[in-house]
C-alpha cells in the first residue's frame, strides 16, 4: 500500500533518501497489514525530525567529524551516518539490529556515494571510538541505559531527541537547539519539533 520514493530533506539539500512515498495511506489499514506493520515496524522508511536536525548540524559544522572515527548508533534511514561521511569522518558505522534499516543505510548511503560500514550488534563496536552519535532512540525509556553504554565506547557522544528536555546522565548537557520535524511530514505537534542536541564529552 506504500512505496518508496527518494526525497529531497528541507534544509539539509546535500542528502537525499528512498523513503516512505509523501502520500502514503493515512486511514484504517486492514487487519493483515495492521499486524505486519506491528510485527515489523519500518523506521527505516522515514527520515525522523530528530536525525535530521543532528545531520543538518554536522553539515554545517564538520569539524565535529571531520578525519574522526564516527558511529551512528540506531541508524534508521541512515541520515545522520550519511551526513557525517559527507562531512568528512574518515570512517563511519552505522549500526542497528533492524536489517531493513541497514540494508535502507546501504541503499541511502550510495544514492549520496559514500562508503559506510554496516554493523547489527553494538556489542561489535570496540570503544575508543572518536564520536558516537544517536538520533531518535530514546522515544523508548527502556533504551536510557544506552547513554552510560555510549560513554564507554567513544571520547564524545552527540544525541538528538525531541521528547525529551533533560537527559538522565549529569555527564550530557544542551549543546544546541534545532527546528526540525519528520519526513515525510506526520504532522508531529509543535512541541515535536524542537529538536535538544546533547554533548557528553565534548
Amino acid at each position: 500500500m506504500a512505496r518508496v520514493e527518494v526525497h529531497a530533506l528541507p534544509g539539509c539539500p546535500a542528502i537525499r533518501l528512498g523513503l516512505i512515498n509523501g502520500d502514503f495511506p493515512l486511514g484504517p489499514l486492514p487487519a493483515e497489514v495492521m499486524r505486519a506493520v506491528i510485527d515489523r515496524p519500518a523506521y527505516w522508511a522515514f527520515c525522523w525530525g530528530s536525525g535530521l536536525a543532528l545531520a543538518r548540524l554536522l553539515l554545517d559544522e564538520p569539524w565535529r567529524v571531520r578525519g574522526r572515527t564516527v558511529v551512528d548508533l540506531g541508524a534508521g534511514s541512515g541520515v545522520v551516518a550519511i551526513a557525517a561521511a559527507i562531512a568528512g569522518a574518515k570512517r563511519v558505522i552505522a549500526c542497528d539490529n533492524d536489517p531493513d534499516a541497514l540494508a535502507a543505510t546501504a541503499a541511502n548511503a550510495a544514492i549520496n556515494d559514500v562508503e559506510i560500514e554496516l554493523s547489527d550488534d553494538l556489542t561489535k563496536v570496540t570503544p575508543g571510538q572518536d564520536l558516537l552519535l544517536m538520533a531518535d532512540v530514546l522515544y523508548d525509556r527502556s533504551n536510557l541505559p544506552l547513554l552510560e553504554h555510549a560513554r564507554t565506547l567513544a571520547r564524545e557522544v552527540l544525541v538528538a531527541d525531541s521528547r525529551i528536555a533533560v537527559l538522565p546522565s549529569p555527564d550530557f548537557r544542551v549543546e544546541a537547539v534545532i527546528d526540525s520535524q519528520t519526513v515525510p511530514n506526520l504532522g508531529e505537534f509543535d512541541e515535536f519539533r524542537t529538536v535538544r542536541i546533547f554533548a557528553a564529552g565534548t
